[in-house]
């Protein structure tokens, strides 16, 4: 556990001394999420961290934000080619062809989803059955890279048209956004967030 200072015990994943790591495991990680477009934010953004460290997504997040057009979906689903070449000289984003697509690719599959079942959140959260799975981690190496839930989700989102969605990603999706809270129980964190020891 690292400790907070005021002394409080985080989850073992966050850095010390690191402030934008500490904040993002404060204040957003595991807390339900119910907002379409930060959903799909966190979607590209979980897509663009695989093979990278989260680390690396954190602090090229504003200009992923900037780039993306704050992450509206209308928008993202019309990228044209030439707008993708544009991306991939950007500095300040992951110059990765495949990637960038996805997000475009992602932001049609997620209208096409909205429309179906009104919203984006309504549909992700029914793989969890439309409240956080609360589990009971004390260490690291507990904590399952995937699971039946992502499994799931992975599946159909994948039938849906949307990319860089394995159910490891989805996983890592499900945690961020509450669906799950996987803080471990000595985190000040697991218990605000429904966590019982």
């Amino acid at each position: 556990m690292a400790l907070t200072p005021d002394t409080r015990a985080r989850c073992a994943w966050v850095p010390e001394n690191d402030d934008l790591y500490a904040s993002y495991h404060d204040l957003e990680w595991g807390v339900p999420l119910h907002d379409d477009r930060k959903l799909y934010e966190m979607l590209v953004l979980e897509g663009m961290q695989a093979g990278l460290s989260w680390g690396t997504i954190l602090r090229k997040r504003e200009n992923f934000r900037k780039a993306f057009d704050g992450f509206d979906p209308r928008r993202v689903s019309r990228y044209d080619g030439r707008k993708v070449k544009s991306l991939l000289t950007d500095p300040g984003i992951i110059r990765n062809r495949l990637k960038v697509k996805s997000a475009v690719a992602n932001a049609k599959a997620f209208l096409k989803v909205r429309k179906e079942f009104g919203s984006f959140d309504s549909y992700m959260w029914e793989f969890v059955g439309g409240k956080p799975l609360i589990n009971s981690w004390r260490n690291l190496g507990q904590l399952p890279a995937k699971t039946r839930q992502s499994q799931t989700m992975s599946e159909d989102m994948v039938s849906r048209g949307f990319k860089f969605v394995g159910p490891t990603i989805c996983y890592a999706h499900m945690q961020a956004t509450g669906m799950v809270n996987d803080h471990l129980v000595g985190c000040f964190r697991h218990r605000e967030l429904g966590g019982r020891l």
